[in-house]
């Protein structure tokens, strides 16, 4: 990244302090993630970019997937970890410390998610 480039389109540069943490470009590293992280830093980054996702879609939607670049391809990968995380606060809640051992014995390689832009 250069050093001058925003991490995030200007509209969501609020979510820019969990880029780092969270916007991993690939399925396997999203998942890997979740596994690794505590509650409170799932619990955090959700509630931040959770009421923003319908915003997010709609910003990423007017733009061509094999176009994104820069600051528009961390907003989507930001916003695929979101739903990893969704799914940890949403779904396992206090059970997701029971899921993430299996996570590991069937371990995601790749998904449609992880194909390189044009």
């Amino acid at each position: 990244m250069m050093q001058n480039e925003a991490l995030l389109p200007p509209a969501f540069a609020g979510l820019e302090p969990f880029v780092e943490r969270w916007a991993l470009p690939r399925t396997a590293d999203r998942a890997a993630r979740r596994s690794a992280s505590t509650p409170e830093e799932r619990e955090a980054f959700f509630h931040a970019a959770g009421p923003r996702l319908d915003e997010a879609l709609d910003y990423l939607d007017a733009r061509a997937l094999r176009d994104l670049e820069g600051p528009d391809r961390r907003l989507m990968d930001l916003m695929l970890g979101l739903a990893h995380v969704a799914l940890a606060v949403e779904i396992q809640g206090p059970d997701e410390v029971k899921s993430a051992p299996w996570r590991d014995r069937m371990r995601i390689v790749r998904s449609s998610a992880d194909q390189e832009a044009a």
